[in-house]
């Protein structure tokens, strides 16, 4: 007997897709989400968010790693991956550079084949993925190292190329308009024509399948090796065009560009949506995970809460986008009808809702929770604080804002400055940001000073890595109105109003020369042990060192200059590798803090005890080793002190009782310091050896 079955118990598969599935096919309304509640917690926290200098800024920083999450979306779509994207940066900088400067080709031309060296790397990539069949992971990763290592070779790992024309800085450096940044016109451009070329064509469509069974694409009449191969050169080209941005945007060509970018880039990607596994994932999404990044980033930066907090958040972002992408596919594993359930979408959409709660409370509670001790901290130093002296300006109720950066706030002559400066803004009573790269990264300087410029700081006061790299954003922020200070580093001279020098250049080179000389015997080869070959002070320090030896010292012999990138086993490296190359090398003199210990480490183990050490540096870093006969002396200064009288110099800039003319300046406990022209001098060198060195605890 047939049965009737009641018209409402008739359920007709749905052809079209709901509207959110057809929007946000993987999820991507949570990535919106987050960058609401980052964009309302960082109106509240940071200074100046909301405007239209820094919507742009937000834009300008994204350009690079942008167009590399761009290129990576089809390759993680088709299920592969490219590590080395950031290598290729780096080797795309230096042939950039090295066309430029070495081959005196003219810029578009060098462009050009920088270009094509970028889409030869991509297809060397893509030919062993697709002839030879080997797993995109391991290519990739063999190809991070070789891009690099090329790079490394081509500059011996120490060269940079600067000195650009300012049209071409201008494609890195410039706005139109005043206020929209050139690479913006980049970014746009490249991202509606990677949306229409994935979203909108057979070819970008096709690499979905690709990503959900190449072997069924392959059946279905799709070429899967020209596919593949097309975008692992694509990826190529991309990464030297970012390359291109790149140094345009620092003004300087090294080895090290890109470092780091390719995780970024990926992190963006898979932040955004797609499958790691393949046949998943928008230009919309990634998109969406690039200034969801980002925007953390410069967030914290105006909130002035720690920049590590971008990495801890950021990680919690990801890790709850891939459970949230496994928990999805293993909902799509279960067998189940062609339409999905009421009771199956409430499930999906409740671990979707309670992955986002998770992700936006643990933003929530740590940016918070931050800014609410931040607060408390500077109310109690407002409190505590001693009251200010004559050179302190809070009329009409400011308080002087001074932003200070080290070269890398780890390094420990740089921790040491802040003590000083933290006791010279207690006394004065002016709220101190203290912020800068982990590590020696001149395009993280130049980021940092961005958001300064963004939040509206009274005084910029920067210990400069890059001397032509940073000068076109500190000059920006002279435009603005704000004073800018370089201390124990300088750059061009017309980017900053003074310098606070802990000593002459030339001082400082004499002195270490003189020292040198002692402790040869006035003959015998040496070698210099320095931070990068971009800084500016060390570079000065040489050149003075070089002029003492011509004019004083014509037998002794420098016979090389090794960087350690201001990392004391860099440092123990390079030691051991001049010891084996100049065996007649009697003496290691190194300029930079931690490179002291590390090269007195490198002679302590190879036996020679008839090598010494001597250089820049600290002296609880040297004790032991000066105390062992290894380190002969250290020349330095009072770091406490340099970081105490720059905040004394950047508050009276501030106040108006710095100018241009004066002779001295009142710095507190240090009594009057001398003023020449533009330079603020902390005073002479001073050497420390075994005899006082137990004195001193810096």
């Amino acid at each position: 007997m047939n049965e009737t079955i009641p018209q409402s118990e008739i359920r007709i598969p749905q052809l079209v897709a709901p509207l959110r599935e057809r929007l946000f096919p993987n999820n991507e309304w949570v990535l919106i989400a987050v960058l609401l509640v980052e964009c309302a917690i960082f109106g509240v926290t940071g200074e100046n968010f909301f405007s239209a200098s820094n919507a742009f800024e937000i834009t300008r920083l994204s350009v690079e790693i942008g167009l590399l999450a761009l290129v990576m979306t089809p390759i993680i779509i088709t299920g592969g991956i490219d590590l080395s994207v950031g290598s290729m940066m780096g080797l795309a900088a230096v042939v950039l550079g090295g066309l430029w400067r070495e081959a005196h080709l003219p810029m578009a031309v060098a462009a050009i084949a920088t270009l094509l060296v970028g889409a030869l790397g991509g297809a060397l990539n893509a030919a062993l993925i697709t002839r030879l069949n080997f797993p995109p992971l391991i290519v990739t990763l063999g190809t991070f190292s070789l891009f690099r290592g090329v790079a490394e070779g081509l500059t011996r790992g120490i060269e940079n190329y600067s000195g650009f024309s300012q049209q071409f800085l201008f494609l890195g450096q410039g706005y139109v308009g005043g206020l929209v940044p050139t690479q913006f016109f980049i970014l746009i451009a490249a991202i509606a024509a990677c949306w229409w070329w994935l979203h909108r064509t057979s070819y970008g469509r096709s690499l979905y399948a690709i990503g959900f069974s190449a072997e069924g694409a392959r059946y279905a009449g799709i070429p899967v090796a020209r596919r593949l191969f097309f975008i692992y050169v694509l990826s190529g080209l991309a990464s030297s065009l970012a390359a291109i941005i790149y140094v345009a945007h620092l003004g300087q060509a090294k080895s090290d560009a890109g470092t780091g970018y390719e995780l970024m880039a990926i992190t963006a990607v898979v932040l955004g949506g797609a499958s790691i596994f393949g046949g998943r994932g928008t230009v919309l999404g990634t998109v969406l995970g690039l200034f969801a990044i980002v925007i953390l980033q410069n967030g914290l930066r105006l909130s002035a809460q720690p920049a590590e907090l971008a990495g801890i958040l950021t990680g919690v972002l990801l890790v709850a986008t891939i459970l949230l992408d496994r928990l999805s596919r293993r909902a799509q594993a279960q067998p189940r009808a062609q339409t999905i359930s009421e009771g199956e979408e409430e499930v999906r959409n409740s671990q979707v809702a309670v992955l986002s709660a998770v992700i936006l409370a643990a933003a929530l509670l740590v940016v918070g929770g931050n800014w609410l001790l931040i607060r408390s901290l500077r109310q109690d130093l407002k409190n505590g604080a001693a009251q200010p002296n004559s050179t302190t300006s809070q009329t009409n109720g400011h308080k002087p804002v001074i932003a200070m950066m080290p070269k890398a706030k780890g390094d420990p002559y740089f921790v040491s400055c802040k003590q000083g400066a933290d006791e010279a803004a207690k006394e004065l009573g002016v709220e101190l940001l203290w912020d800068g790269p982990t590590d020696l990264d001149p395009a993280k300087q130049n980021e940092v000073v961005e958001a300064w410029i963004t939040r509206g700081v009274d005084v910029i006061a920067v210990s400069v890595e890059n001397k032509v790299g940073i000068s076109t954003v500190l000059r920006k922020a002279k435009e603005k109105g704000i004073k800018v200070i370089t201390w124990d580093a300088d750059a061009e001279k017309d980017a900053r109003d003074f310098l606070i020098d802990q000593a002459t250049p030339q001082g400082i080179g004499y002195t270490l020369t003189d020292e040198a000389a002692r402790i040869l015997g006035n003959k015998g080869d040496f070698a210099i042990i320095t931070a990068s070959l971009s800084a500016a002070n060390q570079n000065e320090w040489i050149k003075y060192i070089k002029e003492r030896l011509a004019e004083k010292y014509p037998d002794l012999h420098l016979v090389a200059v090794q960087p350690s990138e201001g990392d004391r086993d860099r440092a123990f490296s390079e030691t051991q590798t001049v010891l084996k190359v100049y065996p007649n090398v009697k003496l290691i003199m190194a300029i930079a803090a931690p490179a002291v210990p590390g090269a007195a480490e490198a002679v302590k183990q190879s036996g020679r005890t008839d090598v010494k050490v001597t250089g820049l540096s600290l002296p609880n870093m040297n004790k032991p080793y000066v105390h062992d006969g290894v380190v002969e002396s250290v020349v330095l200064w009072n770091t406490v002190d340099l970081g105490y009288l720059t905040v004394y110099a950047a508050n009276a800039l501030a106040t108006g009782t710095l100018k241009r003319g004066d002779k001295e300046l009142n710095a507190g406990r240090l009594g009057k310091i001398e003023v020449v022209d533009d330079e603020v001098r902390l005073g002479a060198p001073f050497i420390f050896n075994k005899e006082n060195i137990d004195k001193f605890n810096f």
